[in-house]
């Protein structure tokens, strides 16, 4: 008797889960079922919340070709990803979209959906010449694109030809044009000589198209393609350009040579340079006088010389004739107008002339000037007024004399090579400076990025915190509560078929299992329900003392 006594004690002391479920009403386990289930999914919920991260936008708009090629990167480089609901972005953690989009710009990526001519591979029987050409104009404007594109510093490029339409007329006959859009990298530009290359580029693809009607345009507006009038260039960046470094030499001479006198900061100089690019050419040549026979050189020479009135002499015909003549013995005299031939023959007269030519001289000149000539330069020089410290020790602000200030102008005249013939100016200004020295307000804690994730991670941590207490005090203990109240009684607990040992066990401890309200209402209920049953506990009570 006591062991089963005490059997039927431990039970109701330590009930089994089983025997707590099976008194409890069914409504009140459904209702259990239902705070477990709610537990266990708010507990699911808050997990994952936890350990997943904020999606953000990638790319949006991609083509298939190019979202082909971004998405297998990304499974390349392990990196998670997912498509926005309806619009079709694809989506990354939003701690790693920047560093994603480097990689994915370092690999040329997303590269565009411009089409190229694999539009002419659909081209379907029966299709009009009309459309045949606009396809045709939409392939050659892709394949231009593609081709700039893959220049490093153009992200994306949009290229617009108007062809106009043949004609057997060579008064209507016009040429081709073209518009060139270009999207650079952030932080990237072209240089002449890029855009150069562009513009034979394109001109090189299309037949007939000039340079000269070739437009480039950037993203912000900016005509990068010199304009033209006709052949002739309107403005020549290179020309600008160098004007400007004229100017900034000449302002950094300025503050070079007044920086040790003035200080750093207390000199602003301004320079302004007019250039002349004309291009010129002169060719010319002189004549200078005649100069004297004996210093003139002489270039060519020529003398004749003629005989006159010529007698024959008197003789006998014979051998005496035919004979030479005998040697003269004594000097020969003639006249003054006549010459004697070996014949004996004089002759009347002599004429002789001489022709000297001597060289011109004669110069020719041919002269290119230089371009870029400085016609005229404007100075404008701004000193701050020098800071002094007096007897009491306070820093004053004191201008500059007169004649200092005629010595600062003359180093600066000395110093860019100033010239009053030309036009020079030069203006010279001694004024204090205002202090533009602006103070940058500390931000405050609750604006400072760290510190709002930070706020952000302890506000995500403390929500999982109170949720977990929520479940444990506000579902999980009221529902525990209520299994403990509807315990079963003693007499389903154990015991013989009186339920004897049940009711005398059940009744030895009443404060472990059950409240002391709660027990005199069980036994009331069992007093009226069956009074046989307590009528032998009472008998047992009674035979125990």
């Amino acid at each position: 008797m006591n062991k089963v006594n005490s059997m039927a004690t431990t039970n109701i002391n330590n009930p089994s889960m089983a025997q707590l479920l099976l008194g409890i009403p069914s409504q009140q386990k459904l209702g259990l079922m239902v705070a477990v289930a709610a537990t266990v999914a708010l507990l699911a919920g808050l997990w994952m919340w936890g350990q997943s991260s904020d999606y953000r936008v990638l790319y949006a708009n991609l083509s298939e070709r190019d979202g082909g090629a971004v998405i297998e990167t990304l499974q390349q480089q392990n990196i998670p990803y997912k498509f926005a609901e309806g619009g079709g972005a694809l989506m990354v953690p939003s701690d790693q979209v920047h560093e994603v989009r480097l990689k994915m710009a370092a690999q040329g990526l997303p590269k565009g959906g411009t089409t190229g001519f694999e539009l002419m591979e659909n081209q379907k029987f029966g299709t009009s010449q009309f459309l045949e050409q606009v396809n045709f104009q939409r392939a050659l404007e892709g394949e231009l694109a593609r081709s700039v594109q893959s220049m490093a510093s153009v992200a994306n490029a949009r290229i617009h030809l108007a062809i106009p339409k043949p004609s057997v007329f060579v008064k209507e006959k016009q040429k081709p044009t073209a518009s060139i859009v270009l999207s650079l990298y952030a932080g990237r530009s072209l240089d002449e000589g890029q855009v150069n290359a562009i513009v034979h580029l394109v001109s090189s693809s299309v037949p007939n198209l000039p340079a000269q009607n070739v437009t480039v345009v950037d993203q912000t507006g900016t005509l990068l393609s010199a304009a033209r009038d006709g052949n002739r260039q309107i403005l020549d960046a290179s020309q600008l350009k160098y004007v400007r470094q004229i100017e900034q030499d000449y302002v950094k001479r300025i503050e070079d040579i007044l920086s040790p006198i003035t200080g750093v900061q207390n000199v602003r100089a301004q320079v302004t340079a007019s250039l002349d690019f004309t291009t010129t050419e002169q060719t010319s040549e002189l004549f200078k006088p005649n100069q004297p026979p004996n210093e003139a050189a002489v270039r060519s020479m020529q003398s004749t010389e003629a005989l006159d009135g010529v007698k024959s002499a008197g003789g006998v015909p014979g051998a005496l004739t035919n004979q030479p003549p005998v040697p003269a013995t004594a000097p020969l005299v003639t006249p003054a107008n006549s010459v004697a031939n070996a014949n004996g023959r004089a002759a009347e007269k002599t004429h002789k002339a001489q022709t000297t030519n001597y060289e011109v001289d004669r110069t020719i000149q041919h002269t290119k000037l230089p371009t870029g000539n400085i016609k005229r330069l404007s100075l404008a020089v701004v000193l701050n007024n020098r800071s002094v410290t007096g007897n009491d020790g306070k820093v004053v602000s004191t201008p500059y004399t007169e004649q200092e200030k005629a010595q600062i102008a003359s180093l600066i005249k000395e110093a860019v090579g100033f010239e009053e013939q030309r036009g020079d100016t030069l203006n010279l200004l001694n004024s204090a400076f205002n202090d533009t020295t602006v103070e940058l307000p500390e931000i405050p804690l609750w604006k400072q990025t760290e510190i709002i994730e930070l706020a952000k991670d302890i506000v995500k941590y403390l929500m999982i915190i109170g949720g977990v207490f929520f479940l444990l005090f506000g579902i999980i203990r009221p529902a525990f509560k209520s299994v403990a109240d509807y315990a079963p009684s003693p007499e389903y607990t154990g015991g013989n078929d009186d339920g004897e040992e049940g009711v005398a066990g059940g009744f030895g401890h009443p404060s472990s299992v059950h409240s002391y309200e709660n027990n005199l209402q069980i036994a009331k209920q069992l007093a009226k329900d069956d009074p046989k049953i307590v009528a032998t506990v009472v008998k047992e009570w009674v035979n125990k003392e």
